[in-house]
């Protein structure tokens, strides 16, 4: 087995979400399909309640701020026209939401709608977050060798809580010691890993980032945070220069922490 050793001035974990601690299939054939198949009902059913008026509103901005994309969906204003004039509405907000997800946009609208679905459906019990086998002994191991874990996921903070709230571990929020999404800063970014930094009170160098995407890999290690690539099934591939260049694991198991030896 490949044994990745961690720098001894680590202190804190952080974790990307998707095909890092949970499989990119759970995210690409339940979480998403679920939206798209079921934003009409959900807007129909909570349209008059004030966080639904609240999360149109942040679309229809989007949407504005859109306006100069190809193939960009314009959400209107109520025309005061009755039902047909709400119908035609909600189905703007749902051809926008779909365009959106073509597209894989992470936009903070985007993604609080989705949270706000996903929350009905996971207390409803219609899903169940999944985690791959070795991340939450691994995390627990870590938590006891005294190491602060958060995660930091594209998808909003409600979403990553119902994730780890409701998965088929049972509830492990309590593994985690906070969370980060774009709202700090786009992952790409390495100013975000500065300001995530900054917000648990730490250096950048006593960071360890575990994602699959090499794009964040390479904007947290600019930031001076340590980084290993999660090579995990059904994630992209790597090129040979990608493979050679970055710390790979396959395991959170492949993880050895010196303090905890």
């Amino acid at each position: 087995m490949v044994v990745l050793s961690v720098p001894a001035e680590v202190t804190v974990i952080l974790l990307d979400i998707e095909g890092t601690t949970t499989p990119i299939a759970f995210v690409k054939d339940i979480l998403f399909p679920y939206i798209r198949e079921n934003v009409k009902e959900y807007l129909q059913t909570h349209w008059e309640e004030e966080e639904c008026q609240q999360d149109v509103s942040l679309l229809r901005k989007q949407a504005e701020e859109d306006a100069h994309l190809d193939g960009a969906v314009p959400i209107p204003a109520s025309s005061g026209n009755g039902g047909d004039d709400l119908q035609q509405m909600i189905q703007a907000v749902v051809d926008n939401v779909c365009w959106q997800m073509s597209l894989d946009r992470k936009t903070t609208a985007l993604k609080q709608l989705q949270g706000h679905m996903w929350r009905a459906a996971f207390a409803a019990g219609l899903m169940k977050a999944e985690f791959f086998e070795d991340v939450v002994p691994a995390v627990r191991k870590w938590r006891e060798a005294g190491m602060k874990v958060y995660i930091y996921s594209s998808g909003s903070v409600e979403a990553q809580k119902l994730l780890f709230g409701h998965s088929t571990e049972g509830d492990i929020l309590e593994l985690v010691d906070g969370h980060f999404d774009t709202k700090i800063g786009h992952k790409v970014e390495s100013e975000s890993y500065r300001k995530i930094a900054s917000s648990i009170g730490c250096s950048t160098n006593n960071i360890l980032f575990l994602t699959d995407v090499t794009l964040e890999a390479s904007a947290a290690e600019e930031a001076d945070v340590h980084v290993a690539v999660v090579v995990r099934p059904g994630n992209a591939g790597l090129t040979d220069d990608e493979k050679t260049y970055y710390s790979l694991i396959t395991s959170f198991s492949e993880l050895y922490l010196p303090s905890s030896a």
